[in-house]
């Protein structure tokens, strides 16, 4: 796994960063060589956030906590993203087996019944909306976002002609989300 650690408005000890690799590679059994981690370190008014996020084969894993101390804010960022891969590794293993034993009972005769396969946490979708997308200058898309009372907007970029979103972060400063073509 390759590690950047970044610190912002602060500067960062060997200790740490050393602290910090050590804490990651417990997870080098489950990423191959290619992931990526990034780990930003921010202080902001005698409060220490640790924001760690982990891209590995289009898949992104990202979790930060705010402590007064660093290791404090990098130990409860480590678990929770021990807990996000744990969570998120069960459902593709359960993908995977789903797959294999849908093309295992492809291939038996039609007497055979399927072994149960037990159900984890389900992904429901209880609304769709269709709306339309214009193309709006970011300024736009804010003011829109602000106007609904939504916390992120999806439109069509003027300059750029793509979708983008805009949201509101934690901290009340807006992100924006723009594809990437790999």
């Amino acid at each position: 796994m390759n590690i950047t650690i970044t610190g912002r408005k602060v500067t960062l000890k060997d200790h740490f960063k050393s602290l910090a690799t050590k804490k990651l590679s417990r997870f080098d059994k489950i990423f191959d060589a290619d992931a990526d981690a990034h780990v930003v370190v921010t202080l902001e008014r005698n409060r220490q956030t640790v924001e760690i996020t982990i891209r590995s084969k289009g898949m992104i894993y990202r979790a930060e906590a705010t402590d007064f101390e660093m290791n404090d804010a990098l130990d409860q960022v480590i678990s929770a993203l021990g807990r996000q891969i744990r969570k998120n590794k069960s459902r593709l293993d359960k993908q995977i087996h789903s797959a294999a034993l849908d093309q295992l009972v492809a291939e038996t005769p039609e007497e055979a019944e399927p072994a149960a396969v037990a159900e984890e946490e389900e992904y429901r979708i209880v609304r769709t909306k269709h709306f339309p997308v214009k193309p709006l200058t970011l300024e736009e898309a804010i003011l829109q976002m602000n106007l609904l009372g939504h916390q992120f907007y999806m439109f069509r970029n003027g300059a750029t002609g793509e979708i983008n979103v805009v949201y509101q972060r934690k901290n009340g400063d807006y992100g924006l989300l723009e594809p990437d073509a790999e």
